[in-house]
């Protein structure tokens, strides 16, 4: 495993290319290419990886990435079981800058599009109830004329453009270009994401990664601009939202499934990440 740049044969030289998927599990390589990526979740769950975001995700989610960003959505662990009946059903429309013709968002009239745009270089993360707004069109994108698919991205993207309710998701540039160093993100990422729930220590990854502790250290925090210590704590809340939502178990034992062996350290950690106590967040929702 190895974080890839996609480069399809089948897409060289489109300005813009729509995917219906309905399939077991995600793709699970760390990835970036060249083109912008708008990618809406509409059966599947997960943890997402952008930038330097980390992020639980479910139907609804809806989220615009530019080029040469990395990028992983990676379903929970039960999808890639032999036996897994659940599906997968996604939207990803994958488009140039100049899909509608060269400049022509660099005119006054799509300023607020030509700057969505720049943004996305860190990712931009829509709220639920624009993308319920916007679930009619972007289900029928990949069924329709071409002529017809530009039109709609155009106006799908204009409501994306005025959205109040859109989050930046990386917290720094993360763009970058394939290196050596960077293939071994891509098998600590998944490492992480199958074990979170067991006591691995930085010992642990490093070894996985073939580095010395320090090395590996140096190594993750440039790749992902975050400790590992961090990184862990991270995918392990982001879980636990997703148990404290989902499942009617108590609050220790959701600790315990996502790897903490103390309360107090999981209420501490999550209250940082979430911003508000394990308790508060259930009864919030």
């Amino acid at each position: 495993m190895k974080l890839i740049i996609k480069n399809d044969d089948t897409l060289k030289n489109r300005r813009l290319n729509i995917l219906k998927k309905e399939i077991p599990c995600l793709d699970s390589e760390w990835h970036y290419h060249a083109e912008y990526e708008l990618l809406y979740i509409s059966q599947s769950t997960g943890i997402r990886f952008v930038g330097d975001n980390v992020a639980h995700f479910e139907p609804g989610d809806l989220v615009l990435v530019g080029p040469y960003l990395p990028h992983l959505w990676r379903n929970d662990a039960s999808y890639y079981k032999k036996k897994n009946k659940k599906r997968v059903k996604t939207i990803v429309a994958k488009f140039t800058k100049d899909f509608l013709g060269e400049g022509t968002f660099n005119n006054p009239e799509f300023n607020k599009i030509n700057k969505l745009l720049s943004e996305s270089k860190y990712g931009v993360c829509f709220g639920k109830k624009l993308s319920s707004k916007l679930h009619k069109d972007l289900l029928e994108l990949a069924d329709l004329s071409p002529a017809q698919k530009s039109i709609t991205l155009l106006s799908i993207l204009h409501h994306l453009s005025i959205a109040d309710d859109k989050t930046i998701l990386s917290s720094s540039d993360m763009r970058q270009n394939m290196t050596e160093q960077s293939q071994r993100i891509d098998i600590v990422l998944k490492y992480i994401s199958d074990n979170y729930a067991l006591n691995i220590s930085l010992n642990d990854v490093a070894d996985v990664a073939c580095m010395t502790t320090n090395s590996f250290c140096r190594f993750f925090k440039k790749m992902t601009n975050k400790s590992f210590t961090q990184f862990l704590n991270e995918v392990r809340i982001r879980n636990a939202s997703r148990l404290l939502v989902q499942e009617n178990t108590s609050v220790s034992s959701v600790c315990y499934a996502v790897g903490y062996n103390s309360i107090t350290n999981f209420n501490k950690q999550f209250k940082q990440i979430m911003r508000v106590t394990p308790k508060d967040y259930r009864l919030s929702i």
